[in-house]
């Protein structure tokens, strides 16, 4: 998978067939169906930026690996049960900015979007965390000029 037009998220479906169904990425979220459910907890984030320590920039994304050895840097609340350590950070942006999140909101692009990946440690590792469905939860934060 990719970003090309031969490899981008519109062809992600052909190799990970999960990328059309109820859990599939990039999504575009139509502000009018959005419901909110009262019944979940409030978030709760906190981030020890000494933990960071890895930056690299490849011109196609910039990301920061952190220490997630122990609950240094957590994610809890909302539907999560337990804290989920925060593993790294990346950035998608585009050539302009009118485009470069990955997700859309209303139809809109935003000239960049920060993920913020946290893996629950129950599962032992960050390998092992990915291939449960609870393993993994990221955040998505859109970003303007």
């Amino acid at each position: 998978w990719g970003y090309d037009s031969d490899n981008g998220p519109e062809r992600w479906h052909e190799n990970y067939p999960m990328a059309k169904g109820d859990k599939q990425s990039p999504i575009e979220i139509n502000s009018k169906d959005v419901q909110h459910d009262a019944s979940l907890p409030l978030w709760h984030a906190s981030y020890d930026p000494g933990a960071a320590k890895t930056i690299l920039n490849n011109g196609r994304t910039c990301r920061v690996v952190f220490d997630d050895s122990f609950d240094r840097s957590v994610l809890r609340g909302g539907p999560l049960t337990g804290a989920y350590r925060l593993r790294q950070l990346h950035l998608h942006w585009g050539s302009s900015d009118d485009h470069g999140s990955e997700h859309v909101i209303d139809g809109v692009k935003y000239a960049a979007e920060l993920h913020m990946v946290h893996w629950n440690p129950k599962h032992g590792n960050f390998a092992g965390a990915l291939k449960q469905p609870d393993g993994v939860a990221v955040v998505g934060i859109f970003l303007k000029v």
